[in-house]
């Protein structure tokens, strides 16, 4: 039965009836259901008022999810990018009902303006005056009407991508969710680009490749049928044959396909081409006893905390597309409920296959910095993990909360040394990794037994720093790196826009076996490298003895190393903790360039969250022409490099630790002057997006150079301006014409080095690749 209808009052004649049949908090539409990642659009979203009506001062805020790279929203130019407008329209009215008396709405974008996850927020402010149930709040994304291009969507693929609603009846500033969100499917563009991964040293014989093609922003492609070409080239010759690239239905629709290959001792080149689509190369190399080197990402997030996509579709992204060996799911401790942590261990011992794919579970512990920072935890061990409580029922959350918890915050293993409690009973079985991302590693704190690795590069940045601090500090920890993944594409993926916005990365570890046990103790042991997203290889030894262990030299004894690339290696450095103590600079070995220059930016400005320098404005030459222009290591389209005249090239770009460069072929450089302007931002975390605040350590970068002066420096033919930040510095320096080195090998005599006697050297090696991607051994730790 309905309610009864009160009598006996006054009241608008069937107001009552109608309020009541509608949603109290509201409802939302929108005009799109499925949209292309990294598309330019205009959105329409639609909030109905409720039956609860809006007061004077109230509120509204269209929300999403925090880790979005959508395009940053502003609301001070209609006729620019990304504008967002707000219009009220009134809706019908009953008989004896006064009309609305709002008369403005207020719109802002506000990057903190709710809560995690549904953080980024457009907040409406009801301005003098309130609204009736039924009207109704046009809110367009991208506005198009004044001549604006339309808002840029978010770049990667999300199956559910929802735009949440919350309101502010009263104007009390305490809002509720508008039931009902806007659900949209982001999915991939049309193919662009062909992808290979391979192992880069191997055995001779069977060998595995997987091909692949992605869209621009680096999605992996679906619903789409091309033919490429392979060709294999080596020492037995060349040889090339179509493969037909079509939805795999295994691999949840990706164009993806696996080929194995037989390949014979030598470095064989393996290239995918295909018409209209830019081609890929891989280079692997067969020797006889070479050492097998799995790669992984240990730091993996799904929508169980704050990542992109399902458990099993990131599971299922490693193995089918990224082609990883190894990979360690890490929900954010605080964040993840009981029952979906109890869901994914099933779901990750289900994919773990042994010699095929391993899977760990893990943890992220969210402590603030001020407690000992993020530190990831791997469970190595079978068996159902010791989280979120310990064996004596203790919680090793470092706090809890999450929708069941109903907004309370419930502390838990806080500070740090709670967590180290809480594992340090069974050291083999656990792996604690610390990590810079929003909220950095204190290296204060540190466990020998449970910390043997420090995560170096992942999506937030590249953190040299990080692995030279703790090294310095004494402490004996190994290099890694992943990617940190909250879109969805592990394994050293694609880079978004924001604060994500490096390239993931992978850690090579040296394994005798492919099985939980045998990569469990191998990173233990700190058998390790850390690459910046790449299947590149390093080891570094002394004799017998490998990186990662703990050893005693003599007289005489000398370092080996070996780099294996596919970009060509150009710079190459040995590190006693935070001191460089040797180096190889290949374009000097194998001789400047008389005409070729190269602008290289690189860094951070601060160690923490919002770390990217923000880099635009350009390299100006005079007194010669610039006849070609070749961008390195920009991450995605958004940064990149152009020819703004016929003396300035142009550049905007973004570095969070990594480095970019462009490289000019001049028609001479004797008498030409080179002066480079740049100014440098920062991320806006509040305010307009188009007018983003300067750096304030570090407002510019300015270098005036002398054309004759590079050429008179036979020894660098270089020019480096450091800047206060986090290894943030600005060179233009003369480059080599020759091919780089994609294998790289030497020996570095310990005499050549001055190691204090008696005193322990952590020695590990660090190497740049043309395209700016990198590479980190472990360190062996040597008195000599």
């Amino acid at each position: 039965m309905s309610d009864p209808v009160p009598t006996g009052h006054i009241a608008p004649a069937g107001l009552y009836e109608r309020n009541k049949a509608r949603p109290f908090l509201g409802a939302t539409a929108c005009s799109h259901r499925r949209l292309v990642a990294g598309e330019w659009t205009e959105v329409t979203l639609v909030y109905e008022v409720g039956g609860s009506g809006l007061a004077d001062g109230a509120g509204i805020k269209l929300a999403m999810k925090f880790y979005s790279d959508w395009a940053l929203f502003q609301t001070s130019d209609p006729t620019a990018a990304n504008f967002v407008s707000a219009e009220y329209e009134a809706g019908p009215l009953v008989p004896g009902q006064s009309p609305a008396t709002v008369q403005a709405l207020k719109v802002r974008f506000d990057q903190k303006g709710h809560e995690r996850p549904y953080q980024k927020a457009i907040v409406i402010d009801v301005i003098d005056g309130y609204l009736n149930p039924g009207d109704r709040i046009v809110i367009r994304l991208g506005d198009r009407r004044q001549g604006g291009p339309g808002t840029r969507v978010q770049t990667f693929v999300e199956q559910g991508f929802r735009f949440r609603v919350f309101i502010d009846p009263l104007g009390s500033q305490k809002y509720a969710e508008v039931p009902g969100d806007c659900v949209i499917d982001i999915v991939p563009g049309v193919p662009a680009a062909l992808r290979l991964v391979a192992p880069r040293l191997i055995a001779p014989g069977p060998a595995s490749l997987l091909l692949r093609a992605d869209d621009a922003w680096g999605n992996c492609c679906l619903d789409a049928t091309l033919d490429a070409t392979l060709t294999v080239t080596g020492p037995e010759g060349e040889s090339a044959r179509t493969v037909a690239l079509t939805p795999d239905p295994q691999a949840n629709g990706w164009l993806v396909r696996r080929e194995a290959l037989d390949l014979g001792a030598g470095e064989w080149r393996i290239a995918a081409t295909a018409p209209g689509l830019a081609p890929a190369e891989a280079f692997v190399t067969a020797e006889d006893g070479a050492p097998r080197a799995v790669y992984a990402d240990l730091h993996v997030h799904s929508n169980d905390t704050v990542g992109t996509n399902d458990t099993a579709y990131n599971l299922s992204y490693g193995r089918d597309v990224a082609g990883l060996d190894v990979l360690g799911y890490t929900a954010n401790d605080f964040n993840v409920t009981e029952r979906a942590w109890t869901e994914a261990v099933g779901l990750i011992d289900r994919y773990n296959e042994p010699d095929r794919f391993v899977c760990y579970p893990g943890t992220e512990w969210c402590g603030n910095s001020a407690a000992g920072g993020d530190h990831n935890v791997i469970f190595l061990r079978d068996g159902q993990p010791r989280f979120p409580a310990d064996g004596r029922g203790q919680p090793v959350r470092s706090f809890e909360w999450n929708e069941s918890t109903r907004g309370a915050l419930r502390p838990g293993a806080w500070p740090l040394d709670d967590l180290y409690a809480a594992y340090q009973d069974d050291p083999e079985g656990h792996l604690l990794i610390p990590h810079v991302g929003g909220r950095r590693c204190n290296l204060d704190w540190h466990h020998p037994e449970l910390e043997r690795l420090i995560e170096i590069g992942s999506a937030w940045g590249q953190f040299h720093w990080v692995y030279a601090e703790a090294l310095a500090r004494g402490y004996r920890l190994g290099a890694s790196a992943s990617s940190d993944e909250h879109q969805g594409r592990c394994g050293g993926g694609a880079p978004a826009t924001a604060v994500f916005g490096a390239r993931g990365g992978l850690t090579g570890v040296f394994a005798d076996r492919l099985d939980r046990a045998s990569v469990g103790r191998a990173l233990r042991a700190r058998r390790t490298f850390a690459t910046t997203g790449e299947r590149s290889f390093a080891n570094l030894r002394l004799g017998d003895r490998w990186m990662g262990e703990v050893v005693q030299a003599a007289a005489g004894d000398a370092l080996d190393y070996r780099l294996l690339g596919d970009r060509g290696w150009e710079n190459l450095r040995l590190f006693d903790g935070d001191r460089m103590v040797w180096e190889r600079d290949l374009h000097r070995e194998l001789g400047l360039s008389e005409t070729k220059i190269r602008l290289r930016l690189g860094g951070a400005r601060i160690k923490d969250r919002y770390r990217g320098a923000y880099w635009d404005g350009g390299i100006t030459v005079t007194g010669a022409a610039v006849q070609r222009v070749e961008p390195f290591g920009f991450d995605h389209p958004e940064q990149g490099c152009w020819r703004r005249d016929a003396t300035t090239v142009a550049i905007r770009t973004v570095t969070h630790g990594d480095s970019d460069g462009v490289e000019l072929a001049l028609s001479r450089l004797a008498g030409a002057r080179i002066q480079v302007r740049l100014a440098i931002g920062t991320y806006v975390k509040v305010g307009n997006p188009l007018t983003p605040p300067p750096n304030p350590h570090a407002p510019e970068a300015v270098l005036d150079i002398d054309g004759d002066a590079l050429l008179a420096d036979t020894d660098a033919g270089r020019v480096t301006r450091v800047l206060p930040g986090t290894e943030l510095e600005v060179t233009v320096e003369r480059v080599t014409e020759a091919p780089l080195p994609r294998d790289l090998a030497g020996r570095i005599p310990l005499d050549d080095l001055a190691l204090a006697p008696g005193h322990e050297h952590p020695l590990f090696l660090t190497a740049r690749q043309r395209d700016q991607s990198r590479i980190w051994t472990s360190a062996l730790f040597l008195t000599p």
